[in-house]
């Protein structure tokens, strides 16, 4: 069986990634920082094994901001388009849904649903934070 990689770069192309395998899971993040920082009402995230994502092209152009150990977020310096976010603590890495045009994007879930300031009627699990299983109460909320 072969492995799957699919393909990414920043808004400029500046810098090229690449993924390889399936994601650990796909869903919708809700929460203030990630609504912050991609300037929507949510984001849509791709969870990856960290040795699974590898930046091809642009490295030394690539920035990081970390406003708190769990997430180091990247950037290209050139365009600012956003890349990917790296959860030290959980293992894995968000590489942004948008960035993979020929990932066929299968949400499976809501985290920091409690955060949302947009409702969202789809049927998924909405986690008040996260699961049990990466470190949160596993509470879910009512659509």
């Amino acid at each position: 069986m072969s492995k799957l990689t699919y393909k990414g770069s920043c808004f400029c192309g500046a810098v090229e990634l690449t993924v390889s395998g399936e994601p650990e899971a796909m869903g919708y993040c809700h929460c203030d920082s990630c609504r912050h920082w991609s300037a929507g009402p949510v984001n849509a995230f791709t969870l990856w094994k960290p040795e699974a994502v590898k930046v091809t092209k642009g490295s030394d152009n690539v920035g990081s901001y970390h406003k708190t150990p769990q997430s180091h977020r990247k950037w290209c310096k050139t365009c600012g388009g956003h890349i990917l976010t790296e959860h030290p603590e959980l293992g894995l890495t968000d590489v942004y849904a948008a960035i993979l045009p020929e990932l066929q994007f299968t949400p499976g879930v809501h985290v920091y649903y409690q955060e949302r300031v947009l409702e969202v009627h789809d049927g998924l699990p909405k986690f008040r934070d996260t699961p049990e299983d990466i470190g949160g109460s596993g509470i879910t909320l009512q659509e």
